[in-house]
């Protein structure tokens, strides 16, 4: 019998000191991604045998879409992804940068960039935790077919980023914020002619039928970038700081190939069906308007990382 009540206290001390991490995101459980943060819960709990856990909370739940620098400091969530924060000026402008890029070297790259960008970070009390691919992603859709992306003639285009904004003004566009979840209501009510977007969260939110016509691009390396609270994780054990960075690098790995091959079903998919449309910018049209952008762009992030710190970022970004 006492051993009975030995055995009930000792489990009950364990299920007492586990914790629980809250992750939240903007995808939606439709998401790929979504399903990429559940691998990550599952990886966890069982490396730290139940003492770790992860919550996950979609489609902007927790916080809106800006909120996410001040919902980890502030407590109300302990894993999010960073959004265009001023307060981080050099991410800011780089987290999504104009460059023709190797989908192949997705991890590494992204892997080399957290590193250049933590001692930023760790100056906010903010420590990266896992890299969402981006560059395989941010794409453009209008209501109407566009023969030409780089003249928008006046049309207002959905803008999740500085660097976007300045393209679309660049092209003769104007750049209207909105969050993803309202992007679907704004279309359809004529806000924006145009929306620039990451493929899975377009597809998620099921956009397609009110902006059917697609302009592949792929004209951005891009990051999102999902961070802790230092202070939460300076608490966790050392054995749990290891296991989350480990499972999360893991959950990077696995999900790379699956998210890749999602895009691509559900843009040939909405073409064939949805009555859409896709078209793609050969290498010279993409290499031409790189090459505009970053004439300008590069000033923009010379001022806010600092010239070295740049031209590390740029070389990284050019391999």
């Amino acid at each position: 019998m006492l051993k009975k009540l030995l055995l009930v206290g000792l489990v009950g001390a364990v299920a007492v000191n586990a914790q629980t991490l809250r992750l939240s995101t903007y995808v939606n459980t439709v998401d790929i991604r979504y399903k990429g943060f559940e691998h990550l819960a599952k990886l966890v709990e069982e490396k730290s045998k139940g003492d770790l856990k992860i919550k996950i909370y979609g489609s902007s739940t927790l916080h809106g879409w800006s909120e996410g620098v001040d919902a980890v400091l502030g407590g109300v969530t302990d894993i999010s992804w960073l959004p265009s924060d001023k307060r981080l000026k050099c991410q800011r402008v780089t987290a999504l940068y104009p460059a023709v890029v190797d989908f192949k070297k997705q991890v590494e790259v992204d892997a080399a960039y957290t590193k250049l960008l933590e001692p930023e970070l760790s100056k906010r009390n903010l420590k990266v935790v896992f890299n969402s691919n981006y560059s395989y992603d941010q794409e453009w859709w209008f209501k109407e077919p566009t023969n030409e992306l780089t003249k928008l003639d006046g049309k207002q285009v959905r803008s999740p980023y500085p660097l976007i904004s300045e393209m679309i003004r660049q092209w003769g566009g104007n750049p209207v914020f909105i969050s993803p979840k309202e992007v679907f209501q704004s279309a359809e009510r004529g806000v924006v002619d145009g929306v620039s977007m990451g493929v899975a969260t377009y597809s998620s939110w099921k956009l397609w039928s009110v902006m059917p016509h697609m302009i592949n691009g792929s004209l951005f390396y891009g990051n999102s970038q999902y961070v802790i609270n230092k202070n939460v994780f300076e608490k966790l054990s050392s054995e749990n700081q290891k296991i989350l960075l480990e499972s999360a690098k893991e959950s990077e790995i696995w999900l790379k190939p699956r998210y890749e091959a999602w895009v691509n079903e559900r843009v040939g998919k909405a073409v064939m069906e949805g009555g859409g449309s896709a078209k793609s910018l050969n290498k010279e049209e993409r290499l031409a308007i790189v090459k505009n952008i970053q004439a300008v762009w590069d000033k923009t992030v010379q001022e806010e990382c600092g010239n070295e710190l740049a031209s590390k970022i740029k070389e990284l970004v050019s391999q």
